[in-house]
């Protein structure tokens, strides 16, 4: 009997030369070594794809791996308890896989510089056993001529990595992550291969490179909040910056500081998804907006991808219903609890866990309201109301029988109704970011107050400004803070990572 299937001979792989793991006792350094052998790594896998295209097909795979660092302590004593975030709990071998090193390049520092002085021990650094799949390699913004893809015969995946989404996941950062025996144990809440997906989404999403994205940042449901960031933004530069450095918009169109136009004349045909504005600042410490449009899937995309870029602060601005008869439109509402009937992150982060308000947070956006309102103490309870606000996934409930939800608002005591805030506060619990939430009363939907077109014209153009402004301020006070204070214990499990 003839043989009928036919088995091809597997292709052997081709590699880098093998990399001897280092020893540092100097961050910066230690940084060096990973980007230097980030970039090596990388261009072999590019510049064995643009041969291929020239040469024809190979008879070998090609595999590159990320880097990775290391630490190993063998005590179990103390470091300084105020800290949140720098330290290992117990003895053992921790490590992690990195990406995009000059990205991350004062994160990483920052991360390293502190294990080495609280545990007093080296950084190892070293290559990992995963592979970089060409598709990240080749990074944001790469460009591939058509002509070399079509000149491989074979699958790029019979040659390449590509990712490997069973192994891209939050278990870390959800605390599901459980190390077999005689594995380290996780030194990051996230992983290369996590972090480079989420960065190719980001610029997806947003059209607009992770190197832009900020630290600090706002999300809003409106466009009115964007037109207003742009106007501010541009007389900033236009004014020389006052301390930012320049204003990015969709495109990565870039007005420097000092000018009062774009460095080109390039414009989006259309906006992305979510398009992200960046008004910068040295080491990431300006202010990213990004309007998430209407509803919690949004909320959760986004922020699930903008968590690996380990921001100091996120806050939600937008607009939702006041569900008390006391409250006007226009009125501020300060979010210190949520109900989360958003049910995106259901299988993530279950609804009995409480998501607590953060100190921090709250009093720097109280303190911003009462600077731009002019307004204090018993007098700003004029405008402005602390209280519980619930997150739904229908944006027409009240279509449906109200009994139900509203007896369940009515028991959580809640004054405020949206479809974003609980969602993006719940991840920014859930990957350790802090987060807070100051909402605009636009309607009264169980007292029939509802805006008329001429009315809802007059209260964007007069409260949009004011409600910006407040959370720019709240902001820039947060940026104020000494990074260690702004990153609450409040945040951390019994066993977290040791980078923030």
């Amino acid at each position: 009997m003839s043989k009928r299937i036919f088995s091809p001979k597997p292709l052997s792989f081709a590699t880098p030369e093998p990399y001897e793991p280092q020893s540092f006792e100097d961050s910066t350094a230690a940084v060096d070594a990973l980007q230097a052998l980030y970039d090596r790594n990388t261009t072999f896998l590019t510049d064995a794809f643009v041969s291929l295209g020239r040469n024809g097909t190979p008879d070998k795979r090609f595999r590159a791996c990320y880097p990775q660092v290391s630490i190993e302590t063998t005590s179990f004593g103390h470091v300084d308890s105020r800290l949140s975030y720098g330290y290992v709990a117990s003895p053992g071998v921790y490590t992690t896989t990195i990406t995009r090193p000059k990205l991350f390049r004062h994160y990483l520092k920052e991360q390293l510089g502190l294990l080495m002085r609280n545990h007093g021990v080296r950084v190892i650094v070293s290559e990992s056993t995963t592979p970089i799949p060409l598709h990240f390699a080749f990074g944001e913004g790469a460009y591939v001529e058509a002509e070399i893809a079509e000149g491989i015969e074979l699958p790029l995946r019979d040659l390449f990595d590509a990712p490997d989404l069973t192994t891209t996941d939050d278990e870390i950062a959800n605390g599901a992550y459980e190390p077999g025996p005689g594995e380290p144990s996780p030194l990051a809440p996230f992983t290369a291969q996590r972090i480079d997906y989420s960065l190719a989404r980001l610029s997806h999403y947003t059209a607009t490179s992770a190197n832009h994205f900020q630290n600090f940042v706002l999300f809003t449901n409106y466009q009115f909040y964007v037109d207003e960031f742009c106007a501010w933004a541009r007389l900033q530069m236009a004014e020389g910056g006052n301390g930012y450095t320049a204003f990015v918009e969709p495109g990565n169109i870039i007005t420097p500081a000092g000018a009062d136009m774009p460095e080109t004349d390039l414009t989006l045909a259309r906006l992305p998804q979510m398009p992200a504005y960046h008004i910068k600042k040295k080491g990431h410490g300006g202010i990213t907006l990004v309007n998430i449009g209407v509803g919690p899937s949004n909320a959760k995309t986004i922020t699930d991808h903008i968590a690996v870029l380990r921001p100091h602060a996120w806050l939600m601005l937008g607009h939702c219903a006041g569900l008390r008869n006391s409250q006007t439109l226009g009125d501020y509402v300060l979010a210190h609890a949520y109900v989360r009937e958003d049910h995106v992150l259901d299988d993530d982060l279950p609804v009995w866990v409480p998501i607590p308000a953060l100190a921090e947070v709250q009093v720097a956006l109280e303190s911003a309201v009462e600077e731009v309102t002019g307004l204090e103490g018993y007098d700003l309870k004029r405008i402005m109301r602390t209280g519980t606000v619930a997150t739904i996934d229908n944006r027409n409930w009240e279509l449906r029988d109200q009994r139900g939800p509203v007896k369940r608002l009515s028991q959580s005591r809640a004054i405020a109704l949206d479809m974003e805030s609980a969602t993006i506060a719940a991840n920014g619990f859930r990957f350790r970011v802090p987060y807070g939430t100051l909402l605009c009363v636009s309607d009264k939907p169980l007292h029939g107050e509802l805006k008329l077109p001429g009315m809802a014209t007059a209260f964007y153009r007069t409260q949009v400004n004011q409600h910006l402004r407040i959370g720019i301020r709240a902001l820039e006070k947060l940026a104020g803070m000494p990074t260690e204070k702004l990153h609450s214990r409040k945040l951390r499990s019994f066993f977290e990572t040791a980078f923030q």
